[in-house]
């Protein structure tokens, strides 16, 4: 199937921008209804994934990156000489998880949850972009609200967050209660020899 002159300019777009581009920046500049952009790069994925091309495009949300196939990976790294990004610290997996399921939410909320300070762990998500600040509370203090960004989802090989698997976050808040049970028992048996 031969590609049509949509699918070829939103081939070159994506290709020079290196980065997510949004439906609606590609409907305005190409002057193109949303809905035919949208059928338009379907239409092109499939085609790309039909024909195990070394590049791919992805939807991330509301907008499409290039990028290279994922049965790839292994030569474009090492031809490219590129490291694996760092792995995430278990913090920073029950951090991240927070942001991803609360969206957007705060620190403070984040650290109740945990049940230990996480700026750390805020700031390492931050740094890596896997999260962004997006505005502030509006209540006293105005905290900071946190959401995962674009690449969060690339890395994690989701097109959106309602492909994020459904899991009960009561796992983050038993090994709170077990830690705040544990906390206390050897307080009560001081207590108890004092007595």
């Amino acid at each position: 199937m031969e590609q049509t002159e949509l699918q070829r300019t939103l081939m070159a777009v994506l290709f020079a921008a290196g980065e997510p581009v949004s439906i609606a920046r590609l409907s305005q500049s190409l002057e193109v209804d949303a809905d035919e952009i949208e059928r338009e790069a379907k239409a092109l994925m499939d085609s790309l994934s039909y024909s195990r091309s070394g590049i791919r495009i992805v939807r991330l949300e509301d907008a499409y990156q290039m990028c290279s196939a994922s049965e790839q990976a292994a030569f474009v790294t090492k031809t490219l000489e590129t490291r694996k990004p760092p792995k995430l610290s278990q913090s920073q997996l029950e951090t991240l998880t927070i942001v991803a399921y609360y969206q957007p939410t705060t620190k403070a909320y984040i650290e109740q949850i945990r049940g230990v300070d996480s700026a750390y762990s805020v700031s390492a998500l931050l740094t890596k972009k896997l999260i962004c600040e997006d505005g502030r509370l509006n209540v006293p203090g105005r905290p900071i609200l946190y959401r995962t960004t674009p690449d969060f989802l690339r890395v994690f090989g989701l097109s959106s967050l309602d492909e994020l698997p459904e899991v009960e976050l009561t796992d983050l808040r038993s090994r709170q209660q077990l830690q705040l049970d544990m906390s206390e028992a050897p307080a009560a048996q001081e207590g108890e020899a004092a007595e």
